[in-house]
């Protein structure tokens, strides 16, 4: 269990280790967590499986080179039906789950942290999508839910993607709330590089790789490039400059209003407590309370 009295760095760092061919991210999630999940009041499970898609987002967009927003968006039919987390070019996240309470009461939750998949979110996919503005095309790969956890259904996706072989590992706890991931991709073969030492190099970064256990990936105690000395240290490991991760709404007053002038005045008036509407932001657990003069004033404009 890790030191309570520490935290994770809210960090993503890169590091590549030449001599296996690789190139990689450790991510570590610590205090961002708790502003992202505690206004929610989510379940346990729901709050872990939340976690690890938001430490997996800020994973995997930081290697794609864009100028906008990336999102992951995980969808089924089981009790937790959407949970996703989108991060800014400028590592900016924020995160929400939908769930069935009842649903969500009548499963085994021991059950659920060995196999988050089939028993939270059932059937489904796994959905990334990179939006850099109205000016550019958006991209969006898809997987079905396979596997038993998340990392099970990344996987999955590289492995059917034309993308480079990749392996990650992924981590989370609830007390504290912390979050890690640990991802390497193999690099195309260099020259002079035989096929089959380049195939023994991946084997060797891999098993490096997992051998790192839950516990050491989130102990606070440990430096991430520390971490990184310890699974790679004979094979040349280098970090570069990492980037933060920060809690970052895009919600805004103005931008409710605009949402309800879309609608009717009717349609609103029909959705009114005490003559005033408001409207909570899904991820920042935000209220925007419009009065009924607040209300005239944006249907004259």
């Amino acid at each position: 269990m890790p030191d309570a009295s520490l935290s994770l760095d809210d960090m993503v760092q890169p590091f590549h280790v030449d001599a296996l061919g690789v190139n990689g991210r450790v991510v570590r999630l610590g205090p961002v967590l708790d502003r992202l999940v505690a206004p929610h009041g989510y379940p346990p499970v729901v709050v872990d499986l939340l976690s690890q898609v938001v430490v997996l987002a800020a994973t995997l967009s930081s290697v794609l080179k864009f100028d906008g927003v990336f999102t992951l968006q995980v969808q089924g039919d089981g009790p937790v039906g959407i949970v996703m987390a989108d991060i800014t070019s400028s590592g900016g996240v924020r995160c929400y789950a939908r769930y069935d309470a009842d649903r969500l009461a009548a499963i085994d939750a021991s059950g659920a942290q060995g196999a988050p998949v089939p028993a939270l979110l059932g059937s489904g996919y796994l959905a990334f999508t990179v939006d850099q503005g109205p000016d550019s095309e958006r991209y969006q790969g898809i997987t079905e839910l396979t596997g038993a956890t998340l990392a099970d259904c990344a996987h999955d996706y590289f492995r059917q993607s034309e993308q480079l072989e990749t392996a990650i590992l992924v981590a989370s706890d609830a007390d504290p709330l912390a979050a890690g991931a640990i991802m390497v991709q193999r690099l195309p073969r260099a020259r002079g590089v035989s096929e089959d030492d380049a195939e023994e190099a991946w084997r060797r970064a891999v098993i490096l790789m997992s051998s790192l256990s839950a516990d050491e990936l989130l102990d606070p105690a440990v430096a991430t490039d520390r971490l990184l000395y310890r699974l790679y240290h004979q094979d040349g490991v280098r970090v570069t400059e990492g980037r933060a991760v920060r809690h970052s709404c895009r919600c805004s007053r103005e931008k409710v209003a605009t949402t309800l002038r879309s609608f009717a005045r009717k349609d609103i008036e029909d959705m009114a407590e005490d003559g005033k509407i408001t409207v909570t932001c899904e991820f920042c657990r935000t209220d925007y309370v419009f009065d009924p003069e607040q209300l005239d004033a944006l249907y004259d404009d």
